[in-house]
């Protein structure tokens, strides 16, 4: 299904393949237009679009939404079918809980009626998924159902209090659980400042599980919150600039991987108040982009291309803290780099992985292990296996991989060497042709591939992701398949790993501790002091 944005001031509007993408950020300045961007863009999709608002459901309780999808439309249809529920309640979320209640007791009632050999459901309600969903985010909290009310109490205590006095965040994201459920199938969900509420912490967390309770729904989030358009790193991200009233037309644009995040949005982060975190990668559909703000989730992260932009950009935040106050890092690849050029960089707040490149995080032990322990495979089997092949392949490229190391070691002496000062011509001469046999850059190879094969002949797996460059690791080691998934598709086995980070489950647990090891840090003290 295609979605056609709004009129454009300048070009044809944009279309949106939501097969490929389930969730769009708009996002923009205050007074940019979004809301009216969203409202048109909702007037062009009838019965399929369903509007969700916490601040609307908080705080209006006095104008309806109308339109035939809405939560006030149901409703007003359930009243009139229904001799039990009340149709005097206000506020959507008490309207959402009543529609439950009465979907629970119609449903026994019929039960009932229809004698002890007929079929019965086991199909779970609206109200069993409110009450799991809210659980999984809230694991302290239990939902009952008492006299046609939700009460909600602390496990393993008496003490219980009724769904009309929990505090604001909760009752926005028992709201958003529960307007989602009866969204329309394979509709468009356009969410109202989805932040709203919502303490940063727990956004993500909030949002991923109500998009997995409707994987049929598209999800619009209006929105100026950058850290939340992070969070939706596998969606469509349009910003929009300006509206002009009189044509009805917005200046907007998608913003894409090859592009990044422009300066103007840029100097929006300081808005954020949040720490910033520079990454390389090329925009918000970078594996860098996707992963980093799953891990690191109290930054913003912001993507920059080059690992020189990522130094020179933490350097120049760094310098100028007494402006903004706001603390930098950065996070670059390790390359080829040596365990000296990694301290210098950690001394400048520049965090480097023990694996040579983004690729080879994934390809973690702890990682492939905890993604076989999810597919229900024997771990130590899968690794064994996975162990195996990335030996054999760094084998047949050892030779290459010695050689690339040797060219940057050799890079690095040199431009380290010749940063000196000559008296004249002659002595800077004499240096150079000097040069080449202080550095003896075939003995430097030759020692290298010894390491090398030193590497291989003891199935030293870690070693081996710290210098191993292979872009093509993730599918030419076919760990996909050896974690049980379907086929040895690189994005396929990512987004297997980013949907176990969403879970937030044991094994999302253990790839977060693996990657925050990698970089030398712990996850307990979620803390990037060096």
């Amino acid at each position: 299904m295609n979605i056609i944005l709004p009129p454009r001031a300048q070009g044809a509007p944009l279309t949106i393949d939501t097969d490929r993408y389930r969730q769009i950020v708009v996002i923009g300045a205050n007074g940019a237009g979004k809301t009216r961007f969203a409202r048109r863009l909702g007037a062009g999709l009838g019965d399929r679009v369903f509007r969700m608002s916490a601040l609307k459901a908080a705080y209006d309780r006095e104008n309806e939404d109308t339109s035939p999808t809405s939560v006030d439309a149901q409703y007003r249809a359930m009243t009139s079918a229904s001799g039990i529920i009340r149709n005097d309640i206000r506020g959507e979320l008490e309207r959402i809980i009543a529609m439950m209640i009465n979907e629970e007791m119609m449903r026994l009632l019929s039960q009932k009626y229809l004698g002890e050999d007929a079929p019965r459901s086991d199909k779970p309600t609206r109200l069993d998924r409110l009450i799991e969903t809210w659980t999984e985010i809230f694991p302290d909290n239990r939902i009952l159902v008492e006299r046609g009310k939700l009460l909600i109490g602390a496990t393993g205590s008496d003490d219980i209090y009724s769904s009309a006095q929990l505090s604001t965040g909760e009752s926005a994201v028992m709201y958003y659980i529960g307007a989602a459920l009866y969204a329309p199938r394979g509709g468009v969900v356009i969410v109202e400042s989805p932040e709203s509420f919502l303490h940063p912490s727990t956004m993500q967390h909030v949002w991923d599980k109500v998009e997995r309770l409707r994987p049929d729904c598209t999800f619009v989030y209006v929105t100026h919150d950058i850290s939340f358009a992070t969070t939706r790193g596998e969606g469509v991200i349009v910003w929009v600039k300006s509206c002009s009233p009189e044509s009805d037309s917005w200046d907007y644009e998608q913003i894409r991987g090859t592009d990044g995040i422009s300066e103007e949005m840029m100097m929006a982060i300081l808005g954020e108040r949040k720490p910033v975190m520079f990454i390389e990668g090329d925009g918000v559909n970078s594996i860098d982009a996707k992963l980093y703000p799953m891990i690191f989730d109290r930054f913003t992260v912001k993507s920059l291309g080059s690992c020189d932009r990522v130094i020179e950009a933490t350097r120049t935040f760094n310098s100028i803290k007494g402006l903004h106050n706001l603390e930098a890092v950065g996070i670059v690849d390790r390359d080829r780099r040596s365990p000296e050029e990694v301290s210098y960089l950690r001394g400048r707040r520049i965090f480097v992985p023990s694996v040579a490149e983004i690729e080879n995080i994934f390809m973690l032990e702890e990682v492939v292990r905890a993604v076989a322990v999810h597919y229900r495979r024997n771990e130590d089997e899968a690794f064994r296996t996975v162990s195996r092949r990335i030996v054999k392949l760094f084998e047949g490229d050892l030779r290459q991989q010695a050689l690339q190391h040797t060219r940057h070691r050799v890079k690095k002496t040199v431009e380290h060497r010749i940063d000196g000062r000559f008296a004249n011509i002659n002595m800077l001469e004499e240096h150079i042709t000097d040069l080449a046999q202080a550095i003896n850059p075939r003995g430097m190879y030759e020692e290298i591939c010894r390491e090398f094969r030193r590497y291989v002949q003891h199935g030293d797996y870690a070693s081996i992701l710290r210098v191993y460059n292979r872009k093509s690791m993730l599918s030419e080691s076919h760990v996909a398949r050896a974690c049980g998934l379907r086929s040895d598709d690189k994005q396929e086995y990512i987004r297997a790993i980013l949907n176990i980070l969403k879970d937030n489950k044991a094994e999302a647990r253990r790839i977060r501790a693996a990657i925050y090891d990698c970089f030398g840090l712990d996850m307990n003290h979620n803390d990037l002091s060096v």
